[in-house]
């Protein structure tokens, strides 16, 4: 029987959000909207100077997997979290921030030396967001960190790209889907950011192989992936390697396909400010909608409808009012 609707595997870090200019970037030679690994002391030096030039907009939990668990539980989903932290001030945060919401976590029983993980995000003027993150002992996770018993249980395994960067995390995945194959539990993977694609090709492909039920990609990462311009190209593409495919486009909305049809969502019109979290925000929405039985266009609009709220302010979640206020929006619709 299964009683948690998704258990995520993913990095844990607490992220820090700045505004910066095209200037900075260019300045530090840093790749505009992508995410690469840094370690603590450049991360630091970088916050510093960050922090003469304006203030920290934003601090908070963070991680990409989390941020769609976070979102999916605010809608009224119940959901399970493994991932890594330290026993340090920010490590007892990203727990009480994660429980806050009612996510399930393996983090009770944790007793950890090191550093909890951190994510620099810096947001340009066009709200396109560039990170830098010291992954701390979220570096090291592991199958130790896994829940067997939680995932057997789960109707969904949502696995985080960002984890193929580290060997042993790649075999706690591959373990974890040994798991949810053998007890009938669903695989979603969300590729998480182009540079993982990329850069790390062969990671992605190791979480493809095999197949799996749910995928979740940008327009960038469908194009890297298939060498296919055209999202519908795209899509078709990797229906091969996924039952369902969920493609981001910006403000343009989504496509959503599977072996019967491709679906265009609509974008909704907004003034984008940061859009750091969008897809998080995109892939916890729609799985709330799966999971609550919405058809794939009802779970796609609520999807986008989320996504677009995301990125009208600063950071990658929103307060649970908020959400649920989107939720009856999109249920009086009906």
């Amino acid at each position: 029987m299964k009683t948690i609707d998704v258990i995520g595997i993913g990095n844990a870090l607490v992220d820090q959000e700045f505004e910066v200019s095209e200037d900075f970037l260019a300045k530090h030679h840093l790749e505009k909207g992508m995410m690469a690994l840094i370690e603590e002391d450049d991360q630091n030096k970088l916050i510093a100077e960050l922090s003469t030039m304006g203030e920290l907009k934003k601090q908070c939990g963070g991680g990409s997997a989390a941020n769609s668990l976070v979102a999916f539980a605010q809608f009224g989903g119940s959901a399970f979290y493994c991932c890594k932290v330290a026993n340090d001030e920010a490590g007892d945060f990203y727990q009480r921030d994660l429980e806050h919401v009612g996510i399930q976590t393996n983090l009770t029983s944790q007793d950890n030396d090191g550093t909890t993980g951190r994510c620099l995000v810096m947001v340009t003027p066009d709200a396109e967001r560039t990170m830098r993150t010291h992954l701390g002992i979220t570096a090291d996770l592991s199958t130790n960190e896994l829940h067997p018993d939680a995932i057997a249980a789960a109707k969904y395994l949502y696995i985080e790209g960002y984890l193929i960067t580290s060997e042993i995390a790649r075999k706690a995945i591959a373990e974890a889907k040994r798991i949810a194959r053998e007890n009938d539990t669903k695989i979603v993977m969300t590729c998480s950011d182009p540079a993982m694609v990329k850069y790390f090709r062969d990671g992605i492909d190791e979480i493809l192989d095999g197949g799996v039920d749910l995928m979740f990609c940008n327009k960038e990462e469908a194009e890297l992936l298939t060498g296919e311009t055209d999202p519908h190209a795209a899509a078709q593409r990797l229906l091969n390697c996924a039952s369902t495919v969920a493609i981001t486009l910006g403000k343009e909305g989504a496509l959503i396909a599977d072996a019967e049809r491709q679906i265009h969502i609509p974008g909704v019109p907004v003034q984008a400010v940061d859009t750091n979290g969008a897809g998080d925000m995109f892939a916890g929405a729609m799985l709330y909608g799966i999971t609550q039985d919405m058809q794939l266009e009802q779970a796609g609009r609520l999807a986008s409808l989320a996504a677009a709220e995301l990125v009208t302010e600063f950071g990658a979640r929103l307060s649970k009012e908020r959400q649920q206020q989107l939720l009856e929006k999109l249920l009086s619709y009906a």
